[in-house]
């Protein structure tokens, strides 16, 4: 990951997330980042950068409710930088993050056609469910990830 940084986002990072996350998700998907996650949880979320600019980025919180749970809500890793390791690296980060804040377990959600997803968190040692019908409102289905850290 020597070609990446990561720092810790900022609020105004989210107009640059805006404008690549259809791009690299290949679909409408942006309205499942709406601006409040970098308004409330920049501090939780990372941004990595490379020599091209952005070339991810990892939005998740220590969640207000479960004392021991961090939440992962989006992660992005722009086309040119996959298979790098960055998402990884970003989760891992998270990871640390989120123990030394006492945080024993991280969840995470996607939709079931995203299969890359779905392997990823697999790999990342996360145990996978579903898809659950209804998880998100009538007619939708979602799988879920959780990993005990």
């Amino acid at each position: 990951m020597a070609e990446h940084t990561l720092r810790p986002a900022t609020p105004a990072d989210y107009d640059a997330m805006a404008a690549v996350v259809d791009e690299w998700w290949g679909r409408p998907i942006l309205g499942s980042l709406p601006r409040l996650f970098l308004d409330h949880f920049h501090r939780t979320s990372l941004v990595a950068e490379g020599r091209d600019g952005m070339a991810g980025f990892l939005i998740g919180f220590l969640s207000p409710s479960a004392a021991d749970e961090a939440y992962i809500h989006f992660v992005g890793v722009s086309p040119a930088a996959r298979g790098s390791g960055l998402g990884r690296t970003m989760y891992e980060h998270f990871f640390a993050m989120a123990r030394a804040h006492d945080r024993r377990v991280v969840k995470a959600i996607t939709s079931p056609v995203n299969e890359a997803s779905i392997a990823f968190h697999r790999r990342m040692g996360f145990t996978v469910t579903g898809p659950i019908p209804g998880y998100n409102g009538p007619g939708t289905q979602l799988v879920t990830f959780t990993r005990t850290l």
